[in-house]
């Protein structure tokens, strides 16, 4: 293991919790996007994370693949809701906003995590340089 290896895990943990931030705010941003290109409701994304083996290049964390919900969409009856279906229902996407807060929040946790293992990896660093002195 080299000797900025906590670096590059925490780093790579940052990067991975950022995506996952984006990934959720997308989610939020689209609760109510009844139409897309594919055509339906937006689907909830989620991210999968994937370690890298220590003997990697890189040691730390990724996002392996953002993954689309496959739940049914929420019918909601809304007749007059311009992308309602003959009986007057409009599907709406699968997000629910208190989980997705609860997400956030948990991500939010994890950033902050990583950033104080990173400022301890450095003030380990720098005490080891001042040894040397």
């Amino acid at each position: 293991m080299d000797t900025f290896a906590a670096f590059n895990v925490s780093a790579s943990a940052l990067v991975a919790q950022r995506q996952r931030m984006n990934s959720i705010a997308s989610n939020v941003a689209n609760m109510h996007t009844t139409k897309t290109k594919e055509g339906g409701p937006y689907k909830r994304q989620d991210v999968v994370f994937e370690v890298l083996p220590i003997e990697a290049q890189s040691e730390g964390v990724q996002v392996s693949q953002v993954i689309r919900d496959e739940n049914e969409p929420t019918k909601i009856y809304n007749p007059n809701h311009p992308d309602a279906d003959t009986d007057g229902y409009v599907s709406m996407p699968n997000v629910n906003v208190v989980e997705e807060m609860v997400n956030m929040m948990m991500a939010q946790r994890a950033y902050e995590a990583n950033i104080s293992a990173f400022n301890i990896s450095k003030g380990m660093f720098l005490k080891t340089l001042e040894i040397g002195r």
